[in-house]
């Protein structure tokens, strides 16, 4: 089992979404420019000040442009009092600090301005923005809710609802928000990919197709339409086209993450592995904290014989993303390698915290566990796993071994009973382990060679199996 693409299309939308609501403010905010930048001045009544900030709007624009937050935002204080106190100044560096990721101080803005002016809906999207941004989707959707009330044609409350939607997996009521959004606007380009998202994940290609094309045609230089028409190539089967699209986002716009990991993705799939290594060290330096990035680059370090630099992915993953137990069976699996046996305990009993019906990562916790001390070390943690496992079957007849430590030939019988290879071949492994603890290497290398006679590759089991049989050589 190759850690690195077990990946659930399902989670890595989930993600995207959270990416576009973002991103969708992004756009407000330029807007917002826009129209502060036609009215600046107004309330210092001098064409000197209005010059002034209107020249300092401009670089803040400049600055949003290239992702220079912190820049932007110092920009603020040199607007004139007067002017920086005016509704549409304060909406718009809050509008800056929701991009800066400062929503905290973001919602503490709007959040003045919508209890004086209840209506505001810039006030109210400013605030959506801050719950997106802290995953409140229950708290954005109200707010959304709140503008389409005062304006129900309001595009941008109702392409947003149609993402958190898509965030919940609700595909029929996505469509139905970008549905509307697309009567009022046809062209309204959130609400397009969105659509075209929800005809992929439906499986109406072609539809989903002409959306993305329609996209594309009318923002060329926008990447988002480019890289979701290379995910649904990609997911029906022409990689090498999913890669033309990657490359063009890729150029519109560089610093994107997914991007970047889509484009990796791909590369794997094309078995262009070295490109796709590049592509995600880029993707872990333009987002340290983001976990995908690590999942795909682990699996391929560790594939291609790169243990330690897999080791250290696999570490940075039991932070970040605890609850991702692939990792820490990675991780055990190579401190098993390493003979590092108190550790590979440590990776497997946090691989089984996160799973505890995989009891493979109990035997492993177990396994380990002995060789680092004595084989009765894990007795009591065996003990309350083995009242978990349903009686009689493969697992339990392997957790009462370890923690009798007795029995086997009861196992060995269940074995030879056993119809499911992958369960035949992962039982055959314990009992190697078993005889290979009690000193008896005669019994372990016949079970031991007998798993990789099976060979079912893939499998957890089947890959300790193959260090294994080579350091007894």
């Amino acid at each position: 089992m190759q850690i690195a693409f077990i990946v659930c299309n399902m989670a890595i939308m989930v993600s995207y979404c959270m990416q576009r609501v973002y991103r969708g403010h992004g756009r407000l905010l330029l807007l917002m420019l826009a129209l502060v930048l036609g009215a600046a001045g107004t309330v210092a009544g001098q064409t000197t000040a209005k010059n002034d900030t209107q020249a300092i709007l401009t670089e803040v624009s400049q600055f949003m442009a290239r992702r220079e937050y912190s820049a932007a935002l110092e920009l603020f204080d040199k607007i004139d009092k007067p002017v920086l106190q005016t509704t549409e100044i304060q909406l718009l560096k809050a509008s800056v600090l929701n991009s800066a990721g400062r929503s905290a101080e973001a919602r503490a803005i709007a959040s003045g301005i919508s209890s004086r002016a209840p209506n505001n809906i810039d006030a109210l999207l400013v605030l959506a923005a801050s719950a997106a941004l802290e995953g409140k989707d229950r708290d954005q959707r109200a707010f959304l809710e709140r503008v389409i009330k005062i304006d129900p044609k309001n595009l941008k409350a109702l392409s947003d609802l149609g993402y958190i939607a898509l965030r919940s997996q609700s595909l029929r009521i996505a469509a139905g928000h970008f549905d509307n959004a697309l009567a009022i606007d046809g062209n309204y380009r959130e609400a397009l990919v969105g659509r075209a998202i929800v005809y992929n994940y439906t499986h109406e290609s072609r539809k989903s197709e002409q959306l993305f094309n329609k996209a594309i045609q009318l923002n060329p230089q926008w990447a988002m339409p480019y890289n979701e028409r290379a995910r649904l190539y990609k997911g029906a089967g022409y990689p090498e086209d999913a890669l033309r699209d990657l490359d063009q986002a890729k150029k519109l716009d560089p610093d994107s993450y997914w991007i970047s990991v889509d484009r990796a993705s791909t590369l794997i799939e094309l078995n262009r592995k070295p490109e796709a290594l590049e592509e995600l060290n880029r993707a872990v330096a333009l987002s340290p904290d983001s976990f995908l990035a690590y999942i795909y680059r682990a699996g391929i370090k560790d594939e291609t014989g790169d243990y330690k630099g897999a080791e250290q992915d696999y570490l940075v993953l039991t932070k970040i993303k605890p609850d991702y137990y692939f990792a820490a069976e990675g991780l055990g699996i190579i401190k098993m390698r390493y003979h590092q046996y108190t550790e590979a305990r440590d990776a497997f009993l946090a691989a089984y915290k996160y799973a505890p019906k995989e009891y493979r990562y109990a035997l492993l916790a177990a396994i380990n566990w002995m060789k680092a001390g004595r084989p009765s070390d894990p007795k009591q943690f065996l003990a309350q796993v083995l009242r978990t496992a349903p009686r009689d079957s493969a697992d339990w007849y392997l957790l009462r071994l370890y923690h009798d430590f007795s029995g086997d030939s009861d196992a060995v019988d269940r074995t030879v009973r056993e119809q499911n290879f992958d369960t035949k071949s992962k039982m055959l492994f314990y009992i190697a382990n078993y005889y290979d603890i009690r000193g008896n290497k005669t019994l372990a290398n016949k079970f031991f060679l007998e798993v990789q006679d099976m060979n079912r590759v893939g499998t957890v089991e089947w890959k300790i199996n193959e260090f294994m049989l080579e350091e007894r050589k």
